[in-house]
């Protein structure tokens, strides 16, 4: 089972309608999880709310992977601009995304965050047949696991942007809880990171009633399911429809 799998992986990355296919899939989850959470906050970033659903028109008619990053790129920077919105902690304040490395606390969040969402995704992976280093949002490489990198752009705005802005808000990280590196370089102190994984593992155990199951499920289940229905989709079964949480 597990060679044909590799065979109809790759064989979906070599057809780019089928890539392609998978991919907007990847993305119409992201963009559903970005407005769920903006959404709550309407008054105050409508606009930014309107700029992202005309975006998300783009997406089916994208003709390949670069066109639809770019889109992806453009909905997630119109995303960010509803930080400040949300956050309601006077001593965070976020400009703009900078990752390598990241210059300030709410930088250093999102990129520790998803680091964890990678390993998350990366851990769930490897229990079912699927290869993490053969991917359709993100380019394949065989030193690079990058389809948890695929996966995780439906669960990270859904389970740790999430987790970032109730970590900030309730203070329970703040200003401390951070360190800088030739003071251009801001990360998560040691303190900093037990508050977050722990937070994070709580945040994982969680569980909701799935529709289809009619039980309870752990957020950490919806990542494994998530590799079986792609399965499914590879192998011929059933059409791949990313997560859209209805809860």
């Amino acid at each position: 089972m597990a060679g044909f799998v590799d065979v109809q992986q790759a064989a979906h990355v070599m057809d780019l309608n089928k890539r392609l296919y998978i991919a907007q899939q990847f993305v119409y989850s992201a963009i559903h999880h970005m407005l769920r959470n903006i959404r709550r906050y309407k008054d105050e970033v409508e606009p930014f709310i309107n700029e992202i659903t005309q975006l998300k028109k783009q997406v089916a008619d994208a003709t390949d992977i670069q066109t639809l990053m770019g889109i992806e790129g453009k909905i997630r920077f119109a995303y960010y601009q509803c930080f400040n919105a949300i956050i309601k902690n006077p001593d965070f304040q976020f400009t703009k995304r900078e990752k390598r490395p990241p210059t300030n606390p709410i930088n250093a969040l999102i990129s520790f965050g998803n680091s964890l969402m990678y390993t998350a995704v990366l851990s769930e992976m490897y229990k079912t047949q699927l290869n993490p280093t053969i991917s359709y949002l993100h380019e394949s490489g065989s030193r690079r696991f990058s389809l948890s990198l695929d996966i995780a752009e439906i669960f990270k705005p859904l389970l740790m942007d999430n987790l970032i802005f109730m970590l900030i808000n309730k203070k329970m990280i703040r200003a401390e809880h951070f360190e800088y590196i030739e003071e251009h370089i801001c990360l998560l102190n040691e303190t900093g990171r037990k508050i977050f994984i722990a937070e994070f593992e709580k945040r994982m155990s969680t569980t909701i009633k799935h529709r289809k199951l009619n039980r309870q499920t752990s957020y950490r289940f919806l990542i494994r399911l998530e590799c079986y229905k792609l399965i499914k989709h590879l192998i011929g079964d059933e059409d791949y429809k990313a997560l859209k949480a209805w809860w």
